[in-house]
């Protein structure tokens, strides 16, 4: 990849009239230099079971190739044609509330070996007519792929077949999953029950793992398909998507990322967010976060929006913040869903770059100036590499806990993960993700760990060695409560990491008009609340840093933090305000060493920094919000690149409402 890449979803299939020859003018003129094409429209490729017509790619793949336009093709495997379903209905995902119906994308069962039949017919026909053309440069595999909630009887079989690969024996899976409460013991592996009514949070759980497998094993089933045909310098990718809040909002809950990213080349994401006055890049800087520490490399946009809802419809100079704060976490691309908007159907109001009547528009002739500058600029901004000293700790197994043993007030485990990454990002530290799994700790000086409730002795044991070696870890509530399998440890908690946190609590409870004593944090009294969750502790070794203000409960520490071997270890016993929450990061981040220059800005100036491929550090300055703002550049002289422009340290930079500043400098000593 030798420039950065700006493109759209391009769906020839989907329009009113012939106009291929009019949208790569536009296109050119936008300077959009790629375009995805084939994910949805299986049943236009295979109208009838075994006839195949791939016209449209090839009138796409010859136009875009004589433009100089670079094409993705993707594997059109989510949306099955209607021949498949008349003949064989089975190929339905049998859900636990029903068996889907045809209409909608993503209703088949993804272990189905009828449906694999025909997927891996469509996927070898497909890319073997497209692979030798010299246009193609990738290939995603399906689209936003998840388990889709399978179910079925053959699920529970596999299921089954699952378990005694893992777990050996039905005494050994009784014991450890406590499946003699209310009788649910099994004591023949032909009485293994249906997991779809069970009770028992563990096996819950556990079935949930093993759903998100199915995904890592379809996924990885596709790559190796395609890496039959894939040329030298083709790539294989697939466009990861988030919890789904309206927008993307956290950690998938039906795929475990970090698994199902391994066998592609480079991740790619979807990255969708409120726009207008709720737009602050949070969104934008969790979901290229994620994409980039799956493979600790650059990522792919593949998706983001340019229109879509009224209520996303961008103001002037939001499209190209949004675009560069995409490159600013580390993308190599970003793309739009989609290049024009769809005359009928589910999506028609979900607009592309061009509004239905495909005239330019504002937000067309914006994206131009974008288009300019990524090609003006990609010599210094292509694969802008970070070395982070923050990582956040996400874990799937831990959100599918929480499902089970729910939050009060209708929070959940992206609710606890969100609620301390965005003061992370307001403070204007960078962070990375990883699972609790890592092996790479010491590549961090602060480690924060939002309600890791379940996870294994070893994983925990890694965490006491990072604080006594010297490293520092914020955690959360609910954090080290239960094993890998969602079984409470007997121990005071928060079991292991008691070590290291010097605390134990035996009693937790539902907050009602609940403060921190004495404003510890200077917030004032409406930000100074506590709400959904509160633990009761009592310190051994550890500081007190906030006590709860409560006639009953006021003994009890909420917030600690405590000295171990060389490093520190902070335990938030409570969700807490995000004034207070924000108090208590920046603490920790000053007390590992971390504060610098950039945290002297706050939201709603963001800066996100990086070393671009010639060795210069890259600094982007944003401003997300509606009026303009000044900044002091502390920093070494260095070249302002939109501008062309001189900047020398303690110069002020004007930046406009929803504008940014990109600086570019030689290398310095101090961390990015």
């Amino acid at each position: 990849m030798e420039k950065l890449l700006y493109g759209v979803a391009y769906y020839d299939e989907y329009m009113p009239y012939d106009r291929l020859d009019q949208d790569i003018r536009m296109m050119k003129e936008a300077g959009i230099n790629i375009v995805r094409i084939a994910d949805s429209t299986w049943g236009t490729y295979e109208p009838q079971n075994g006839v195949f017509d791939f016209s449209s790619v090839d009138k796409v793949l010859t136009g875009m190739y004589l433009a100089g336009i670079k094409v993705i093709v993707a594997t059109p495997t989510y949306a099955v044609p209607t021949w498949m379903v008349k003949e064989h209905p089975e190929i339905l995902v049998i859900t636990p509330k029903e068996q889907a119906r045809y209409g909608p994308r993503q209703n088949m069962d993804i272990t189905n070996p009828t449906y694999l039949f025909y997927a891996e017919r469509i996927i070898r026909e497909l890319i073997g007519f497209v692979h030798d053309h010299p246009g193609v440069i990738g290939y995603q595999t399906d689209n936003e792929t998840k388990h889709y909630d399978t179910s079925g009887p053959n699920v529970q079989v596999q299921f089954v077949k699952y378990m005694r690969e893992m777990y050996g024996t039905l005494d050994n899976i009784n014991k450890r999953f406590g499946l003699d409460y209310w009788s649910n013991r099994i004591n023949a592996w032909e009485d293994f029950p249906s997991v779809i009514g069970t009770i028992n949070g563990s096996l819950g759980a556990e079935f949930a793992k093993f759903q998100r497998r199915l995904v890592t094993d379809f996924l990885a089933w596709q790559v190796s398909i395609v890496n039959e045909y894939k040329r030298p310098g083709q790539f294989v990718t697939q466009n990861f998507d988030f919890e789904w809040r309206g927008y993307s909002y956290g950690v998938q809950p039906a795929v475990n990322h970090f698994e199902a990213s391994k066998p592609f080349d480079i991740a790619g994401v979807d990255i969708y967010h409120p726009s207008q006055d709720e737009l602050t890049g949070i969104e934008i800087s969790f979901g290229g976060d994620i994409g980039r520490s799956l493979k600790r490399r650059n990522y792919l946009v593949i998706e983001t929006e340019a229109q879509a809802f009224p209520q996303w419809t961008p103001y002037p100079g939001q499209l190209r913040l949004q675009a560069f704060s995409h490159l600013a976490s580390g993308a190599d691309m970003v793309a739009y869903w989609h290049w024009h908007s769809i005359h009928n159907s589910f999506e028609t109001f979900w607009k592309g770059l061009l509004s239905h009547d495909f005239e330019p528009n504002p937000v067309y002739d914006e994206a131009k100036t974008i288009g300019r500058d990524f090609d003006r600029l990609s010599g210094h901004l292509l694969h802008l590499r970070k070395s982070n000293r923050v990582a956040v700790i996400v874990s799937n197994e831990s959100l599918t806990a929480l499902e089970w043993f729910k939050l009060p007030g209708g929070k959940f485990y992206n609710d606890v993960v969100r609620w301390i990454y965005d003061e992370l990002y307001k403070l204007n530290v960078e962070c990375d993700f990883i699972q609790p799994s890592c092996d790479r700790l010491d590549d961090y000086r602060l480690i924060v760990v939002p309600a890791l409730y379940s996870a294994s002795d070893e994983a925990l044991e890694r965490l006491n060695g990072f604080v006594r070696n010297g490293g520092h870890v914020v955690y959360t509530f609910k954090s080290g409560f239960a094993d890998e399998i969602v079984k409470v440890r007997t121990s005071h908690q928060p079991g292991i990491i008691n070590e290291a946190c010097g605390i134990y609590y035996s009693m937790f409870v539902e907050p009602k008009s609940v403060r921190l004593k004495d404003d510890p944090y200077g917030v004032g009294e409406e930000a100074n609340t506590v709400e959904t969750w509160m633990e009761l502790i009592t310190p051994i070794t550890a500081e007190v840093l906030a006590y709860y203000d409560h006639p009953y409960w006021g003994k009890y520490a909420a917030v600690t933090r405590n000295h171990y071997g060389r490093g520190t270890a902070t335990y938030i016993g409570c969700m807490t305000s995000a004034a207070i929450v924000n108090r208590i990061m920046k603490d920790a981040v000053q007390e590992a060493g971390l504060w610098g220059d950039n945290q002297v800005l706050t939201f709603p100036i963001i800066v996100k920094s990086g070393i671009n491929a010639a060795g210069n550090t890259i600094r982007y300055y944003f401003n997300y919000s509606g009026h303009p703002v000044t900044v002091r550049y502390p920093h070494a002289a260095g070249r302002e690149l939109l501008s062309d422009s001189l900047v020398f340290q303690g110069q002020t930079l004007e930046i406009e409402p929803w504008g940014f500043r990109i600086v570019m400098a030689a290398p310095t000593p101090e961390s990015v």
